[in-house]
């Protein structure tokens, strides 16, 4: 059985990436795309051979055989938007940051509750294939216990006039809420670990726009382990790695290019014999790395098609509206703590 798609949104991350994991996606099937730029939906419709292309939410909400929608329109448009859907019946796919704040985004889960439809957000990193194997290795211990983390996510993303990411007003913040939201979320689902407290800098190092090109927070978590976590819009795409890092009183994974909107990347693993004493020299020449090995795939068909099924099946999707705003939590704090110049607790 196949879920039947609306899209709301069309143009970036939707034509870039999802819609063509959709279009992989053994349980979706696309009805219609809306933009309001009418000329784009329409070329949209053609790219991926959907039935319409309009111009407004209400039409696409009004047509019945829509299950579900997927939310990619700009963040200042989500909680309308949302809320609109899930007065319509339909089950919501929504892009984060759900909303310009948290509160925004507890009442969009409020409504959807109230509504009875099922909510997910696309933290679709989580389905990378490395992660979720990062992830397995850290719950059986084999990093023994976790005292150490760091994700990284930048790009370059100069001035641009009109540019809603660039206003805070508009997106909620800036690398912090739109990049930062994935790498503290990859840290807290690939370690199981929960921040407690977070302290940091978010600035305005680069450019002229009022949201933050450049941002560092430190997470205290629930072990008293440390994370860090670097957003940039001010680093050249060329010259960024992108790492992930977890390390333990076992071992450590090390990873580069994770961090990105398709699979690929490379990720070493160190682990540690037990039975190695202190060693006075700190020879660090015993741990042979091991690379990282499984099939990758396509995060975003993957986050289709589990959304589907969430749908279909009538269970929880994946990936909650809880774990996105308790991840917009973080970052929210995380600005108050770098306005203010202390440490904030969660």
């Amino acid at each position: 059985m196949k879920m039947k798609w609306g899209v709301i949104g069309c143009g970036g991350i939707a034509d870039r990436r999802t819609l063509p994991g959709m279009m992989l996606a053994d349980n979706a099937e696309l009805i219609a795309v809306m933009d309001s730029n009418a000329e784009a939906a329409e070329r949209v419709k053609e790219k991926y051979n959907a039935k319409y292309a309009l111009d407004n939410v209400e039409e696409l909400l009004a047509i019945d055989e829509i299950q579900a929608v997927y939310i990619a329109s700009p963040v200042f448009c989500h909680k309308e938007q949302a809320f609109a859907a899930a007065k319509a019946g339909k089950h919501i796919l929504l892009e984060k940051p759900m909303a310009l704040t948290a509160e925004e985004s507890m009442e969009i889960a409020e409504c959807c509750k109230q509504a009875g439809v099922k909510l997910g957000v696309g933290l679709m990193m989580r389905f990378h294939s490395y992660h979720q194997e990062m992830k397995k290795l850290i719950a059986a211990g084999k990093l023994g216990e976790i005292v150490s983390m760091r994700a990284q996510l930048t790009c370059w993303y100069p001035d641009i006039p009109g540019n809603w990411r660039q206003n805070k007003a508009l997106s909620g913040g800036g690398a912090l809420m739109d990049m930062g939201i994935h790498c503290i979320d990859l840290l807290q689902y690939i370690s199981g670990l929960q921040a407690s407290k977070v302290t940091g800098f978010a600035e305005t190092q680069t450019f002229s726009y009022n949201a933050d090109d450049s941002a560092t927070i430190v997470m205290k978590m629930n072990n008293n382990a440390l994370a860090m976590v670097d957003a940039n819009f001010n680093i050249p795409d060329a010259a960024a790695k992108c790492r992930l890092e977890f390390y333990g009183t076992k071992g450590s994974i090390m990873a580069e290019g994770t961090i990105s909107q398709i699979e690929a990347g490379d990720v070493s693993i160190l682990i540690s014999d037990d039975s190695l004493a202190y060693d006075a020299s700190q020879n660090r020449e015993e741990l042979v790395p091991v690379k990282l090995n499984v099939p990758l795939g396509n995060m975003y068909t993957k986050e289709i098609e589990s959304f589907g099924r969430a749908v279909l099946n009538d269970t929880e999707p994946e990936i909650t509206a809880a774990d996105a705003i308790a991840v917009q939590k973080i970052v929210e704090q995380a600005y108050l703590a770098s306005e203010n110049g202390i440490t904030a607790t969660l």
